[in-house]
């Protein structure tokens, strides 16, 4: 049984998934992501192969660590990949974005997929039954719209998000939580709406923290999986052994 450890730094937060074979066995958030809790973690899992997708700047010890106690791959765009990219420019796509990609197509290998991050920022990323990642878009994310909203006016305050929220805001927060969490909601049918005019047979795919509470507003129908970048950091690792 080959183990394997996945590390995930993001603007938000560092987090990490175990596989025991091709089977998620574990996620952990990790308090800092420092090197010495790296190293604790590589201890406890003992892993055959570690592969990592950072969008932040991290300790370089950390990376020369997991290559002397695993099989290391750092994802960057020269990494094999289960899709071909179109995109112009292709070394400025976000690592996070690649390893959404290869989940996608390892799940639905024959379809046109659009496949939606919800982070720091929400990121839609769209490859074609002939595995080709023609690109997508880049929208604020939850906590970028109520800073923005708070920061660039003189009076709203700062609001973190409550998904007990109503349709119709009785008070200035909840006209805040209202407004953001149906705008983005109206924001990803329209943009699902918009792909499937173009597209046949698309399949959608909803990933991130706030997946779950998001999907029961949309209308259109999508899959839901919060750790769909875990199982795409493990397919392009299986790909570059």
């Amino acid at each position: 049984m080959k183990k394997t450890l996945c590390f995930d730094f993001g603007n938000t937060r560092r987090k990490a998934a175990f596989f025991n074979d091709n089977q998620m066995a574990e996620v952990i958030t990790l308090n800092s992501g420092s090197p010495e809790e790296i190293e604790d973690l590589v201890i406890r899992h003992q892993p055959d192969f570690t592969i990592l997708a950072s969008v932040v700047k991290h300790e370089e010890i950390i990376e020369t660590f997991l290559s002397n106690h695993s099989q290391f791959h750092k994802i960057d765009q020269t990494s094999a990949m289960p899709f071909k990219s179109l995109v112009r420019k292709a070394e400025t796509v976000g690592v996070d974005r690649l390893a959404l990609c290869a989940a996608a197509v390892n799940l639905f290998p024959d379809s046109n997929i659009l496949v939606i991050g919800m982070g720091t920022c929400i990121t839609y990323n769209f490859v074609n039954k002939q595995h080709h990642f023609l690109g997508g878009a880049i929208s604020p994310g939850l906590e970028m719209r109520f800073q923005s909203m708070h920061t660039q006016t003189a009076f709203l305050p700062l609001v973190k998000m409550d998904w007990n929220f109503p349709l119709i805001g009785y008070d200035t927060n909840t006209a805040i939580l209202s407004g953001v969490a149906m705008g983005v909601a109206k924001e990803i049918d329209g943009i699902i709406e918009a792909y499937e005019e173009k597209f046949e047979s698309l399949k959608v795919l909803l990933t991130g923290g706030d997946a779950l509470h998001f999907a029961p507003l949309l209308k259109k129908r999508i899959f839901a999986d919060p750790h769909l970048t875990f199982k795409g950091l493990y397919a392009i690792s299986t790909i570059n052994r």
